[in-house]
Parts: structure tokens; C-alpha cells; sequence
């Protein structure tokens, strides 16, 4: 009988997990499906499977709207006081500087000018990763100067809300800013400038009863968060069950709050093709 022996073994002995490296991979809360970090931003941060899209900040909405290169930001180092002298579980002063160390903004709204196939536009861009998207009142400057810029410019503003309202901390102050705002948003109107506003996940509170809804074109992303109060708090108001898809942007489209829902894959060309049509 003849003996065999093997100089290499077919299956490595070695069972030891193996780590992934760390940041390359993203799970999807609407599918659960694993994806490629770099797959996932080659498809502007929207799920290949179910299209989820998912949360993310001004710096990737300027890569994925304007022209390459063409983003000029404007008041960049705005920062909120203190007037109040606001503490809850920590000072609002130590609250806004962690924020700021962790973010790398100063605020929760980007602002500036760019371009969309060429044409200038002003842009605000809200951060919800700074203190939930929330609107005090360096937000409200930030969008009241934009504003004041698109008039001087000439030129269409596009506003993007990703907010969970008002700011607690700075009180009646941060609710000054839906009047301001509002104003300002008249002017531009009286100007003859278009203003595009796009809701992303989530927009609520202050944000919602102001700039938000008050866009000569109110575009939506697919299945986000749209409203005033939240559902809950509405629920226990109102004491009935709300309807299948409350508060999502198909169930504000049906009923007649946005002209427009729209991918953020689409979105580009969506609004090429509305300042084409209107100018």
C-alpha cells in the first residue's frame, strides 16, 4: 500500500477571526443590509437595495449639488453667544465649543454662493450632526445674510432644512428667527428671485413653521421626517391613531404640502432643470 503525504494543508489551520478595518463599512437602518462605505458615497449615501437615504452633513450636499470647485462659504466662523447663560446637564458655552471641536463647524447651517451647470446660486445648507439641526440665532443670521445676498446677486437661493427646530437654549431668541427669516424671504419674492426649499430627514419644529414650507418650490427626499410637532405628541393631543406614513414626504405630497419628491440622485438635475424653465 502506497502513503501519501500532504505538503501544504487545503484549509488553513488559522480560525482566528479576522477584524475588518474600521470606517469602511455602513449598515443600512432601513434594509440592514452591510454596505461599502465607498460603494455607499458613489451612490450620493442612498442604499443599492431599498434606497434609504441616509443622514449626512453640508460638506457631502456641496459635492453632490454644485460644480466642483465653485462653493464659496460666507460667514464661516459665526458663533452663538450665550444670552441666557443657558446650563442644563452642562453650559451651553462648553456645549457649542465640544460641537464645534467634534464637528469641525461653528454652527448648524452652511452657508455660501456656488454653481449648477454654470448658473450662480446662494445656498444654506443645515447640519443636523450640530446640537440636532437646531435654529438659534446665528442660523438665522446666517440664512437672513444669504438671503440679503441672493438679492444682491441676483441669483436663486436654495435652502436645505435638516433640523429638529427651534434651539432650547437661547428661548425666545431662537424663535425670533422664524420672523427674520420669513422677512427676509419676502424680499427675495419682491425681487422676482426664486427660492427652492429642500426637506431632508428630519425637518421639524421652527424650522417647518418657517423657511422650510415657504419655497416657491418645496422639494422633498424620499421617506423623510416632515413636520411640526411629532407624531407622538400629536397622537396624545388628539387621542386617535394617525394615518399609515404621517409625516413622511409621500404622505405630505399626497395631501398637498410639496410640489416634488424627489431622490437625492435626481437631485441636481431636478434643480438645473427648474431654473432652466423658469429663467
Amino acid at each position: 500500500m502506497a502513503w501519501f503525504k500532504r505538503k501544504t494543508d487545503n484549509i488553513s489551520g488559522d480560525t482566528q477571526k479576522k477584524d475588518l478595518p474600521e470606517g469602511m463599512w455602513e449598515k443600512c437602518p432601513g434594509c440592514g443590509e452591510i454596505l461599502h462605505k465607498k460603494q455607499l458615497e458613489n451612490n450620493f449615501w442612498v442604499c443599492l437595495k431599498c434606497d434609504y437615504h441616509f443622514r449626512i452633513g453640508s460638506s457631502e450636499y456641496i459635492k453632490i449639488l454644485l460644480d466642483e470647485g465653485s462653493f464659496k462659504e460666507l460667514n464661516k466662523k459665526m458663533k452663538s453667544a450665550d444670552p441666557l447663560q443657558f446650563t442644563d446637564s452642562k453650559k451651553y458655552t462648553d456645549r457649542i465649543d465640544a460641537t464645534i471641536k467634534s464637528t469641525g463647524l461653528h454652527d448648524a447651517v452652511k452657508t455660501g454662493t456656488g454653481e449648477i451647470e454654470g448658473r450662480e446660486v446662494a445656498i444654506g445648507i443645515m447640519d443636523f450632526k450640530f446640537i440636532g439641526g437646531s435654529m438659534g440665532s446665528v442660523v438665522g443670521e446666517k440664512l437672513a445674510r444669504l438671503i440679503q445676498k441672493a438679492v444682491k446677486n441676483k441669483c436663486p437661493l436654495i435652502i436645505i432644512s435638516a433640523s429638529g427646530g427651534a434651539r432650547m437654549m437661547e428661548g425666545a431668541l431662537s424663535l425670533m428667527q422664524l420672523a427674520k427669516t420669513s422677512a427676509r424671504l419676502t424680499q427675495l419674492h419682491e425681487a422676482g428671485l426664486p427660492y427652492v426649499s429642500i426637506m431632508t430627514d428630519p425637518t421639524t419644529g421652527g424650522t417647518t413653521a418657517s423657511y422650510a414650507m415657504l419655497g416657491d418650490f418645496n422639494i422633498a427626499e424620499p421617506k423623510a421626517l416632515i413636520g411640526f410637532a411629532g407624531p407622538r405628541v400629536i397622537k396624545q393631543t388628539i387621542g386617535k391613531d394617525l394615518p399609515t406614513g404621517f409625516q413622511t414626504s409621500e404622505f405630505l405630497m399626497e395631501h398637498g404640502f410639496l410640489d416634488l419628491v424627489v431622490s437625492r440622485k435626481e437631485m441636481r438635475a431636478t434643480l438645473a432643470n427648474i431654473f432652466n424653465l423658469i429663467s
